[in-house]
């Protein structure tokens, strides 16, 4: 771990001093831990659960490919714009309060699509449940406050874990079910159930050790996030449908940049802005959210897509691997055991080269996963092949990028600083979400809705640059920074 997080006073000022290495210290930071990944893996589970059921779900709801996508991408936005939200008020009244506000929404929203039945509706429960993503740089910062500073990365590494390992169990569960109904209700019961017993057991178990700080939230900055990244995913979702060149599709996009431009102005002139654009875009913050944001447009986009090859019969549009929902999950058990093996591990790749590099070793291996599908695809064991490097690349770089992202911050801003991390992580996902459901909306097989398999090379081909960006960020990253101690 780096000097500049040793040397911070506070740092785990729970679990250091005499006696902090005792049995009964061990055994409560590690049911804390256990306490926070449990509601992570819900967290991450509930932004992969749907994925298996579009493709259903375009039919039952009467819409298309861009439109049924809103089901992966709502959630994904509101997560955007409520991390660095919550985040704050985890600063403000406490981080382990604003964990059970997401858990509670994230338990409304499933309740929501459990009862939906109309696609509206559905988007209504789902963006509920997306606010939920504000949980995992809150439970950093929580794992940040109690653990000492030689347990931290491995910590945090493993926290980080838990998105593979959710996203991989939200797919096999929702598999075993849709081979005994069709409808999707039963899936976010169970995911609201799960919600309601994470939500009990980091009540009994975490613990607000962080100094808290006064201040009003910036409910303008966050109306403003929402608004510039909703005119631009609506204007990329739509474009196919609507033409890329209609007024509609140019007036979004014009209303995003100004919108942009008047968000930048707006949290420069608040005393306590949404978003501090020093940790958003300054020297050290900037490599560590783009690298953020790659890797996120990396592994997001890959959900959907995956899923939707896995599902195309090709016997009947000359692609695909004719698979069941379940088999989308089963697909993704060895990216599960491969994400969950290495995030144990990075801490110490991370000692030995920094964190930097790490994320950019992980993101390297990241891009190997969609490029090989590019190329390869008719087989299911060249899909194995690509789902283990993706595990591997992801349980190395997620668990780097915690660390690199709060590794150069006082301990009083490592919540928001994870938060804008993740922030950025969420947005790239809901626009690669956007980017390839515009393709696959624009490239279909005659008169259908069919995707043409040049929309699924081209999108995989766009992914692996995504991550292969990442891994040069975060190598220029380390290179710049070299003389920090790792």
């Amino acid at each position: 771990m780096t000097s500049t997080v040793e040397g911070r006073p506070g740092a785990g000022a729970n679990a250091t001093g005499p006696g902090a290495d005792d049995a009964g210290t061990k055994a409560r930071l590690g049911l804390t831990l256990f306490a926070l990944c449990a509601a992570g893996l819900v967290v991450s589970l509930q932004q992969t659960v749907v994925i298996p059921l579009l493709p259903r779900l375009i039919v039952q709801l009467h819409t298309n490919v861009s439109g049924v996508t809103w089901l992966f991408t709502a959630s994904l936005l509101t997560g955007a714009v409520a991390t660095p939200l919550l985040s704050r008020f985890g600063d403000m009244y406490g981080k382990k309060l604003m964990v059970m506000v997401c858990m509670g929404l994230l338990l409304v929203g499933s309740v929501i699509c459990a009862l939906a039945s109309t696609l509206p509706i559905y988007v209504v429960g789902r963006a509920l449940q997306g606010v939920s993503s504000a949980l995992i740089p809150l439970a950093i910062g929580i794992i940040r406050d109690t653990f000492p500073p030689q347990r931290l990365t491995t910590a945090i590494g493993v926290m980080s874990g838990t998105m593979g390992v959710g996203g991989t169990i939200g797919m096999l569960v929702t598999g075993v079910i849709a081979n005994h109904t069709t409808s999707a209700h039963p899936v976010f019961w169970i995911t609201a159930a799960m919600a309601l017993l994470s939500t009990v057991l980091v009540g009994v178990s975490a613990h607000d050790t962080g100094i808290r700080h006064g201040g009003r939230p910036d409910f303008i900055g966050a109306g403003l996030l929402a608004g510039l990244l909703t005119c631009l995913l609506l204007a990329i979702s739509e474009g196919p449908d609507w033409g890329w060149g209609s007024g509609a599709v140019i007036g979004l996009f014009v209303a995003a940049v100004a919108l942009t431009a008047v968000w930048v102005f707006a949290e420069t002139k608040v005393s306590q802005p949404l978003v501090r654009l020093p940790l958003l875009v300054g020297p050290r913050s900037l490599s560590a959210n783009l690298a953020s944001a790659l890797l996120g447009f990396a592994m997001f986009g890959s959900f959907s897509l995956i899923s939707n090859f896995v599902e195309t019969p090709a016997d009947k549009v000359g692609y695909g691997l004719s698979g069941t929902v379940l088999d989308v999950g089963l697909y993704g058990i060895p990216s599960t055991i491969m994400m969950t093996f290495f995030s144990f591990r990075t801490g110490r790749i991370a000692a030995r080269i920094g964190a930097a590099h790490t994320l950019a070793l992980g993101s390297a291996i990241a891009a190997l996963a969609p490029l090989s599908l590019a190329f390869f695809h008719t087989h299911g064991y060249q899909l194995i092949i690509s789902n283990v490097l993706q595990g591997i690349g992801f349980g190395i770089g997620y668990a780097a990028l915690g660390t690199l992202a709060v590794q150069h911050v006082a301990m009083s801003e490592s919540s928001i600083a994870s938060g804008i991390n993740s922030l950025v992580r969420t947005a790239g996902g809901s626009i690669a979400g956007a980017i390839t459901g515009s393709i696959l909306s624009a490239y279909t097989i005659g008169h259908s809705t069919v995707p043409q398999l040049h929309a699924y090379v081209l999108s995989f081909v766009l992914l692996g640059i995504g991550a292969l960006g990442a891994a040069a960020v975060a190598f220029g990253n380390g290179v710049r920074h070299k003389h920090i101690a790792r």
